[in-house]
């Protein structure tokens, strides 16, 4: 017995268990139990001790996220105050049209379809005049074709007798194909960009009309109360959209092609001074110019969708109701291009070729034509914008652009010349001279379109035309003079002119 007792050394006094073979030793598994407590008592007073800092601390967080909220939405409203003015033009209608629920009259006779009225407005009140009409027109629309097509699907349905699965099966096989054939036209681009809301709402309405015949007596009632109710909703919003503070998607888009063009004529103006190191261009501002004509790539989606808008809009602000919209985006899409080319050349100026590689006497070379196109083409571009702006005629620009067109080709003959020298270094050396005029070419000919495509937009908008201005120190004379005609046999070195007094 004392041999089964005994326990090798360092491991304490150890007892047997019942069965005898397994051994237990109190005085290590108390050690063992005490760490365990004192760890579990440690893990739990840590996890109190967060908490409490937590719940400490959440007063002064949740003060300062209250704060954040605040300066962002005052941002939001400082960056353009039309977004509160539309906010509360929101809350105009809802308050308007929540009257059919709350008065008698209106109530007793929609009863619960007034709701409709309500969520029309949710649905159809937009930020600009142009958006909320064609909102309109799709919900308008839709509804009314709906519920005419369900009407004519019970009746049809009804031909085939009274009740039964005859009528239900023709109204679920109309179902089918109307659903069907709805639901495919929506893959159509043109559908999807302006009336695809429409086709939602025709599905519903449709779906609704149909299935609720069936159960129904007065579906006519049905139908009606849905589409009145729908047609109050979006006439509450056109009336405030239109006459309470308007935002017109027109204005908007015009202001946008305006400004791109703007853009892409200031970085071209401080082109020189980032090539040449001529002007006093700092490296801030032309971060600043550069973050201009980046911001023109990212203008398509605002510039589709204002110009799909615009088109539902009234005559306003000088704008008549057929207004060439459809001609902005073209402009657009020809800035775009353009500033692509600039963000080519850019990161051509930016790169290690730029720096390194071409000489300074070729340099010198074609300082003279670089900077006069990208000043012309500035200055081109500057007209077209005041041009737009002020709807009057482009043609200011036209010497600008032939101007850009000329120093091109000056361009293109001094690094044609350069690269005719024997010297092979000097060869390989004005390369990149050679690639700056390519992309200072391509430039030209993109505001080359610009200015076909806004002479474009002056002959169809009929912009006014520009009356030439006439000094008061400096009358214009007019018959003043009498130009005499070269014989064919005298030389043709000079014309005579005779100015009478």
């Amino acid at each position: 017995m004392v041999d089964c007792l005994s326990v090798k050394a360092g491991e304490g006094e150890g007892f047997p268990n019942s069965d005898g073979k397994s051994w237990f030793f109190p005085h290590s598994n108390l050690a063992m139990d005490i760490e365990a407590v004192a760890a579990a008592t440690e893990e739990r007073a840590g996890v109190f001790a967060g908490a409490w800092g937590w719940l400490k601390g959440l007063p002064e967080k949740l003060k300062n996220k209250a704060v954040e909220v605040a300066k962002s939405a005052k941002k939001l409203g400082q960056d353009d105050p039309r977004r509160v003015t539309h906010s509360l033009k929101a809350g105009l209608a809802l308050t308007l049209v929540s009257s059919i629920y709350y008065l008698s009259p209106p109530f007793n006779y929609f009863g619960v379809f007034g709701m409709w009225a309500l969520l029309t407005v949710v649905v159809v009140f937009e930020f600009t005049v142009g958006a909320t009409l064609l909102k309109c027109f799709n919900t308008s629309f839709g509804t009314l074709c709906g519920c005419a097509l369900g009407i004519g699907a019970n009746n049809l349905a009804y031909l085939f007798g009274d009740k039964g699965p005859p009528i239900v099966e023709i109204i679920l096989i109309l179902l089918f194909l109307l659903g069907a054939v709805s639901s495919f036209i929506r893959f159509n681009p043109r559908i999807v960009k302006s009336y695809d809301y429409g086709v939602l709402i025709f599905i519903s309405t449709f779906t609704l009309v149909a299935v609720s015949g069936y159960r129904t007596d007065d579906i006519l009632q049905l139908a009606d109360k849905r589409l009145f109710t729908i047609l109050i909703g979006g006439a509450t919003c056109l009336v405030i959209s239109i006459f309470v503070f308007p935002v017109w998607a027109g204005q908007d888009l015009h202001k946008l092609t305006v400004s791109n063009l703007e853009k892409l004529a200031n970085y071209l103006q401080g082109l020189g001074g980032q090539y040449f190191n001529e002007g006093n261009v700092t490296t801030g501002d032309m971060a600043a110019l550069v973050q201009g004509y980046e911001s023109v790539l990212d203008s398509k989606s605002d510039e589709d969708s204002w110009a799909n808008f615009a088109r539902w809009e009234p005559a306003h602000g000088g704008f008549h109701f057929r207004h060439p919209w459809k001609q902005y985006p073209k402009i657009g899409d020809l800035a775009r291009q353009c500033a692509y080319h600039i963000k080519a050349l850019d990161d051509y100026i930016n790169s290690d070729d730029h720096i390194q590689a071409p000489l300074m006497e070729f340099r010198n070379i074609i300082r003279e034509s670089s900077t006069k196109m990208s000043s012309e083409s500035s200055k081109a571009l500057k007209e077209l914008a005041l041009a737009i702006e002020t709807k009057t005629d482009p043609s200011a620009a036209n010497p600008h652009v032939e101007n850009s067109k000329t120093a091109i080709n000056d361009l293109e003959i001094l690094a044609l010349q350069a690269a005719t020298t024997e010297n092979r270094e000097d060869v390989l050396a004005i390369i990149p001279i050679v690639s700056l005029a390519t992309k200072l070419k391509e430039i030209t000919k993109c505001v080359e379109k610009i200015s076909e495509s806004v002479h474009e937009l002056s002959r169809l908008a009929h912009f006014n035309s520009v009356e030439p201005t006439i000094s008061p120190e400096r009358p214009q004379l007019v018959h003043a003079g009498s130009v005499v005609p070269v014989s064919d046999g005298d030389s043709i070195d000079h014309v005579a002119i005779t100015v009478h007094a």
